[in-house]
């Protein structure tokens, strides 16, 4: 009977095992479901994050008149709100980097979001130039670093298939570019002013801020994993100067073709802000095209092809410099080229060495330099010669971006090995 007992007694803690067992890997089912859906709630609000970039980086030239007449600054010195505004991107790209290494990422892109909110609730109602420069370069500063986050964060998320993401990331800066002088005209139409259209760039951010502050952190290797490994400097620095060369072209383009076409009579006050749009927008369709593009063809391929499509189109608008219809011939051509180089340079990088925050933070660095330092030489040169300096700076920046490119395919380097998720 003893032996009845003991033969029929492991049958219920058999049964409780196993129950036990299926419960965890019916719990262990679940934790891995849920953390399925993470990385695409992140990356929606890195992009609605980036339409709240391009929106606030797209204001600035068209809205570059009435800041002058409500500061009651000529041309050559409020000009200095995009040398203000890219020292801050500058400085924040900088400490962003290594930030984003060390502290809790989202919670430091929600900060930052917040900060854009304050200044774009300030820079319309700044009457003096000086507040208007403090302003505009606390909000580069904000950008700066949400631009790193954003970007570093992606590759962290989804690692070696981050290239169409990365082209969707850019594609929704194009979307805020795109909408910012469409509010611009809307707004001038209603209230002859711009209040407006940065008070709801404040209102937008908000929810975008809390939402970010509630996320969960991606995995990513830190500055402790990467110190013991070889900083690539010279590929690092080529990039780097890609990025500055690049970026100048973009804004300076962006920025002053406003005034541009205002200045030469090839358009009027409405017609140049759609002007504006159409580059942002050629721009933003530029991007959607390139997340297809990037599946199918190479990075050194796919900027080949973007450097020839802006050659063509500075030349037709050199060429017929009196024309108003090849001036928007060219405007969208340069839209639509130039939209895939930013994140296809990120995507060259990422073949070539481990993308981590401090090297993010240098690209950025290298992108806030030429955002501030080529819209100025512009504005210099604009006062000085006229608006036709703009497409030569424009030519002499690209030819360079094109030789700067040839050498950093040319340099070998060595992969850094892949980076492991941490635990959180």
């Amino acid at each position: 009977m003893a032996m009845a007992v003991l033969s029929r007694s492991p049958g219920p803690r058999t049964n409780r095992t196993q129950i036990i067992t299926e419960h965890k890997k019916a719990n262990m089912n679940a934790t891995q479901t849920k953390p399925s859906a993470l990385p695409y709630i992140a990356t929606t609000a890195y992009y609605l994050s980036f339409i709240i970039l391009g929106l606030t980086t797209a204001a600035s030239g068209p809205s570059l008149l009435k800041l002058a007449e409500h500061t009651s600054s000529a041309i050559d010195r409020i000009s200095l709100i995009f040398v203000f505004s890219s020292l801050g991107y500058l400085i924040g790209s900088f400490l962003g980097g290594r930030a984003y290494d060390r502290f809790s990422s989202h919670r430091l892109m929600s900060t930052t979001l917040a900060i854009m909110g304050i200044t774009c609730v300030l820079i319309p109602i700044a009457r003096t130039l000086e507040v208007l420069l403090l302003a505009m370069f606390l909000n580069g500063l904000a950008a700066g670093i949400l631009d790193v986050g954003c970007n570093t964060l992606l590759m962290w998320t989804h690692g070696k298939k981050a290239g169409p993401f990365l082209n969707g990331l850019h594609f929704f800066f194009g979307v805020g570019s795109l909408l910012a002088p469409l509010l611009l005209a809307q707004v001038l139409l209603r209230t002859n002013d711009i209040h407006w259209l940065y008070w709801s760039f404040a209102i937008v951010s908000l929810p975008i801020m809390i939402w970010l502050w509630s996320l969960p952190e991606p995995g990513h290797r830190g500055a402790n994993d990467t110190g013991n490994a070889s900083f690539p400097i010279l590929p690092v620095l080529v990039m780097v100067i890609l990025f500055f060369l690049y970026v100048g072209l973009e804004l300076g383009f962006g920025n002053w073709i406003y005034a541009y076409a205002l200045t030469l009579k090839l358009e009027n006050d409405i017609t140049a802000a759609y002007l504006t749009s159409a580059f942002w927008g050629s721009f933003t369709f530029g991007r959607l095209l390139g997340v297809w593009i990037s599946t199918r063809l190479r990075s050194k391929t796919i900027l080949f092809m973007d450097i020839f499509g802006c050659a063509i189109s500075i030349a037709i608008i050199m060429v017929w410099k009196d024309s108003s219809l090849a001036l928007r011939v060219g405007t969208i051509g340069l839209g639509i080229s130039m939209a895939s180089i930013f994140p296809t340079f990120i995507m060259l990088a990422g073949e070539r060495m481990q993308i981590t925050g401090a090297i993010t933070g240098w690209f950025l660095v290298g992108s806030g330099a030429g955002s501030m330092l080529l819209p100025w030489l512009i504005g210099q040169v604009f006062v000085i010669t006229g608006p036709q300096a703009m497409t030569t700076v424009l030519s002499v920046a690209l030819v360079s971006l094109l030789l700067a490119l040839l050498f950093f395919i040319s340099i070998k380097t060595n992969p850094l090995p892949e980076p492991t998720p941490s635990a959180d």
